[in-house]
Formats: C-alpha cells, sequence, structure tokens
C-alpha cells in the first residue's frame, strides 16, 4: 500500500485567525513593509508576527503582495517606461549635489521616496549615464571607515548618544542616540545648541518616554553638555532597575569621542551622504539671507529648522532600514536592517535589555526643564509662520525650495 504524506498530522491549522486579503490595516503594513525594503516573504511572516501579532504563513504573504499588486524590483524596472524610471533615479541624485550616495543608497532612497523597487543594474547604469564623476568621489570616502568589535546583549542593552557638528557652523546643530545591538537610530534631532546640558537631559528623557524605558547602560563622550545626563541615568536605574549592580555595570559612562563607535560610525555616513548636501543648499542662499536683518534671521530658523528635522526623520527612516552587508567577523546583526535586528532580536539570540519605567516620573522631572531650549523660534513665531506658510499651497518643502519660499514668506511675516 503507498503511504500516504501527511504535512500537517495535527490537523490544526496555526494560521487560521490570518487576516482575509480585504483587511486595509494589514494592506497598509505590507506597504510599507515593502517601501523600506521588507520583501522576503519568510521576514514579512515574523515581522507580522513580532510587531502586530498577526499570523501569517510565508506563502500567504507572497499572495497578500500579488493581490497588493507589489512588485519586485526585477518586475518594476520591466514595466515602469524609461523616462519615468530614469526620472526616479534622476530626483533621487538632485537630492545628492555632493555625489555622496552610491548605487544601494539611490536604491533605498527612491523605494522609501515612491514605493518603487529598481534592479541595480538599471540604476547604476543610469548613475554611470548622469553621474560618472561621483564613482570616483566616493571611493576616497570608503577607505576611511575604520572597524572595530562591538558587543551587546541585544536592543537597548547600551544607548549611544552624542553630538554632531557638521551644521554647527550655520547654525543647525545635531544631536543623535544609537541603539549598540541593531545600530538602529532611536532619535535624530536639530537643536539650537547641542552643548546645552538642559537640552541634552530634555531628549534623553523624551527619548525614555517614547521607549517606555531605558537602556542598561547610557554611553556619551564627556562634555560638561552630558552631566545631567549623567545624573538622570543613575537616578532612573536606581529607582526602576536597582537589582543591576552600579559598580558592576554602571548606568553611564563617559568615552571619548573617538572610542563611541557606534554612534561616530553613523556620524560618518549622516555627513557623507547627507551633511555636505544641506550646507551646500544653505550657502546657495547667500545673495538672499541677511543673517545681520532680525526679520531674515527668525524666519531662516523656522524654515530651516523644520526643513532639517524633517529631513533627519526620513534619513532615520532611511538608515535604519539600509540593509548592511553580511559580515561574519561581527559579533551583532548584519545581513539585515537595524530595524530588523531590532525587531526580531530572538532570531540572533539577544535578548530585549530595555529596564521599563514609570512615565509619570519621567513626566515629572521633564517639568523641571524648559522646553523652550529645544525650539529655535518662540512658539507664537512658529505659529504665525506656519500659518503664513499654508497659504502659499507648497506641497512639500525642500533644499531645492527653500529659498524660494523663504522669498515669498518675507514680505507676509513683516
Amino acid at each position: 500500500m503507498a503511504t500516504v504524506s501527511n504535512n500537517n498530522p495535527t490537523g490544526i491549522n496555526q494560521f487560521k485567525d490570518c487576516p482575509k486579503s480585504d483587511d486595509t490595516r494589514v494592506e497598509e503594513i505590507m506597504r510599507d513593509y515593502d517601501r523600506r525594503g521588507i520583501v522576503s516573504k519568510k521576514l514579512i511572516s515574523a515581522m507580522l508576527l513580532a510587531e502586530h501579532g498577526i499570523k501569517m504563513s510565508p506563502r500567504t504573504v507572497t499572495r497578500r503582495r500579488r493581490d497588493y499588486k507589489l512588485l519586485g524590483a526585477g518586475a518594476t524596472t520591466r514595466a515602469l517606461p524609461l523616462p519615468v524610471k530614469r526620472q526616479l533615479v534622476l530626483d533621487q541624485l538632485a537630492q545628492d549635489p555632493m555625489s555622496r550616495q552610491g548605487p544601494k543608497t539611490v536604491i533605498e532612497g527612491i523605494a522609501l521616496a515612491t514605493g518603487h523597487h529598481l534592479t541595480r543594474s538599471f540604476v547604476r547604469s543610469e548613475m554611470h549615464l548622469h553621474d560618472l564623476a561621483g564613482f570616483a568621489i566616493r571611493e576616497p570616502a570608503a577607505k576611511k571607515i575604520h572597524r572595530g568589535v562591538l558587543i551587546a546583549l541585544g536592543p537597548h542593552h547600551e544607548w549611544s548618544g552624542d553630538g554632531h557638528d557638521k551644521l554647527a557652523a550655520i547654525g543647525f546643530p545635531i544631536w543623535g542616540v544609537r541603539d549598540k545591538y541593531s545600530g538602529n537610530w532611536l532619535g535624530l534631532w536639530v537643536v539650537p545648541n547641542n552643548r546645552l546640558k538642559e537640552a541634552i537631559a530634555l531628549l534623553f528623557l523624551k527619548l525614555i518616554k517614547e521607549q517606555g524605558g531605558m537602556p542598561i547602560q547610557m554611553s556619551t563622550d564627556c562634555g560638561s553638555e552630558t552631566t545631567e545626563v549623567f545624573g538622570l541615568a543613575n537616578a532612573l536605574r536606581e529607582i526602576f532597575a536597582g537589582h543591576i549592580s552600579i559598580d558592576e555595570l554602571p548606568a553611564h559612562r563617559f568615552l571619548k569621542s573617538v572610542h563611541n563607535i557606534t554612534i561616530e560610525r553613523g556620524w560618518l555616513r549622516l555627513r557623507l551622504q547627507w551633511g555636505d548636501d544641506a550646507k551646500a543648499f544653505w550657502e546657495a542662499g547667500a545673495d538672499i539671507y541677511i543673517k545681520e536683518n532680525e526679520d531674515h534671521y527668525n524666519l531662516a530658523q523656522w524654515l530651516w529648522s523644520t526643513l532639517i528635522q524633517a529631513s533627519l526623520d526620513r534619513l532615520r527612516d532611511h538608515f535604519n532600514n539600509h540593509v548592511t552587508r553580511k559580515d561574519k567577523g561581527k559579533h551583532l546583526p548584519s545581513g539585515c536592517s537595524p530595524h530588523v535586528a531590532l525587531t526580531l532580536y530572538a532570531q540572533y539570540g539577544a535578548q530585549n535589555c530595555l529596564q521599563r519605567v514609570d512615565t509619570r516620573v519621567v513626566d515629572a522631572l521633564m517639568a523641571n526643564f524648559d522646553g523652550e531650549v529645544l525650539l529655535f523660534v518662540t512658539p507664537e513665531y512658529a505659529e504665525r509662520a506656519q500659518r503664513v506658510y499654508e497659504t502659499l499651497g507648497i506641497k512639500m518643502l525642500t533644499f531645492q525650495n527653500v529659498w524660494l519660499v523663504f522669498s515669498k514668506m518675507l514680505p507676509l511675516m513683516l
């Protein structure tokens, strides 16, 4: 008698509660995954369960992607007319006048901005056609990266915080925090002064509230602006994670900037792909902007801080969904995006180290700081500027149109 194969001997369907194809929430989630380059059916199945509690088999994921007409890079590149896909590449290159972005970064930028996936061969050929000099420009930059060994138990074992001064010369310094285990950027903020300890402490507390907890350890350089963070990290550790010995594992540690590897590597990439470009766009307004004029100064402060923060938010999204190359010598996850590493940490043998806190205590601590240390203009001016901006009907504020918007808004603000 022939043996009958049964792939499900228990008869239990573990995906019986899988949402139907007309579930708009699932469609929105899968479109967002597609935009972020998460296209593997097995990975999507795992991410749906980890992030949203949705059980969906890899086979069903494939069917849903087909239902939602989510195409891979090859199919999209074949389907789009040449002028359309060429314009996608040109639009992305226009965001990078210093030619710091390689083909992979351009591909990810197009997907994040438009949802279209193009093949590497097509994008590379277009870049050779329209920006050949960029390949020579980028080659020396790659040789500046120096690698060391990083070790962490899992997400939120250690946060790495630091300031970035590339745009400080034009009045827009940055402060950021990055998770050591995953490389995920937890926060990127443009601030009036990243050397002000009250501002850095407030950002630290805001991040803890947003995450619902604190890391086992916070690492920063030893600047005077981080002393407040040192005190807060130790106080919160004592209250909410007193079982972890301060002597064995300090709640905060000071490092020389060159040894704060997690975030220093991130700053290099940010500068090469974005910081140089932002500064070039600022300098393009030299014939329009008069710093000594108070009206000019206030409007530029509002417009550029708004633009830079929106750009940092998009850049953070880009970095967190950038798939790194596989590195067998690396102790931390590689060959995946930081977002995936943070979400599916258990698949990499890690543990979530986030120390839960009572956000009411965090709110009470935040009340001790003046929130205006994070503002570039007064709330009243910002509200009036926003109303004027909305009357212009501008679809999106960009580095390409910011000085045109400045010129249009200035007489309306007087």
